[in-house]
């Protein structure tokens, strides 16, 4: 039996953001090997990244949208992945960002990657809020939150087992 589905490819004007696929996993388990995942539930041993990597797969089979693959325009190796999340037990419906490596920080691509999938979440999934969550000693991802004209919703309620985050609300874009 074969489940197809299908998925979306966002682009800007130097990015291009996709499903994941299979031959993402490597990089995807490489980066949650690592200390700098700390914010994401990582570290992660090979098999939890794994799992971990099909959940973000099946996260698209079971809402309807996902986390996209960040690549650059012409080069398919894989930066990041940006986009929407709303496990179980989350709150609200979440627009979130990684980088995998810290070479690629500021230089604007997790930014205009997260721009692109919160103009998605309001203008084609139709969401009439997007929030971020985000640790709160993350200040790369907290500052990026306050570039896109997030605010700050000490009101709002957490997702079940986060631990503790910082809950930053997005405008919706005047596109919307």
């Amino acid at each position: 039996m074969s489940v197809v589905f299908q998925t979306p490819t966002l682009e800007t004007e130097r990015l291009i953001l996709r499903p994941p696929k299979p031959s993402d996993a490597p990089t995807f388990m490489a980066f949650y090997a690592t200390e700098r995942s700390q914010y994401t539930g990582g570290p992660k041993t090979a098999r939890r990244a794994w799992d971990f990597f099909g959940t973000e797969i099946g996260h698209w089979v079971m809402n309807g949208f996902g986390m996209f693959v960040v690549t650059l325009k012409g080069d398919d190796t894989p930066l990041g992945i940006v986009g929407h999340w709303y496990p179980h037990g989350w709150a609200e419906k979440e627009v979130g960002w990684v980088l995998f490596d810290a070479a690629h920080e500021g230089k604007g691509i997790a930014r205009e990657a997260a721009e692109a999938c919160v103009a998605y979440a309001y203008d084609t999934l139709g969401w009439d809020t997007v929030v971020s969550y985000i640790a709160p000693e993350n200040d790369a991802s907290i500052k990026l939150a306050e570039r896109l004209g997030a605010k700050l919703d000490a009101n709002a309620p957490k997702p079940e087992s986060s631990g503790p985050c910082l809950i930053y609300r997005h405008p919706i874009p005047e596109a919307a």
